[in-house]
């Protein structure tokens, strides 16, 4: 638990001090994004194949935590920093240390009560390596997708 309440506000302390790129609009289609989709995830994956979980296998109120104000903030850190103009090649990279940092901290939820609070049950790290990439994927779609979004609405304001 206690790993998880300085992974909350390490994690959004960097991301509002930090990110600096995106409009209000953006943080809060990031932010409810990611708790919907990280929610259906957990659902299936957590919740019907008991492949991992939060503290224990129940609904809880602390998994909510981890549900719902953990990750946001580091999507937000990775979409910040993503290098969108840049190679294919830098952009790989910049995933590949990413999803490498996604794991080393996984691993370290991993700890025993009271730093570590996620737990495996058929689920391996390696499950995550290939995981992990497709979920910052879809995650950069969807940016990509509410940018796209707000430059329509941007030019239908000009025009009228």
């Amino acid at each position: 638990m206690i790993g998880l309440f300085i992974a909350i506000i390490t994690f959004n302390f960097i991301a509002f001090k930090t990110v600096k790129r995106f409009t209000t609009n953006q943080i809060v289609h990031i932010w409810i994004f990611t708790i919907a989709f990280q929610c259906i995830f957990d659902l299936i994956v957590e919740f019907k194949y008991h492949a991992y979980w939060y503290f224990d296998k129940q609904v809880d109120w602390l998994g909510m935590l981890a549900h719902t104000v953990l990750i946001p903030p580091v999507n937000m850190m990775f979409l910040n920093w993503f290098p969108f103009y840049q190679s294919v090649w830098k952009k790989f990279i910049y995933m590949f240390f990413w999803v490498i940092g996604i794991l080393i901290y996984e691993t370290l939820t991993l700890l025993p009560e009271p730093w570590g609070y996620f737990h495996y049950g058929w689920w391996r790290i390696w499950h995550a390596a290939i995981v992990d990439p497709i979920l910052l994927l879809i995650l950069l779609g969807y940016y990509k997708w509410i940018c796209k979004l707000e430059m329509q609405l941007l030019e239908n304001t000009i025009q009228k």
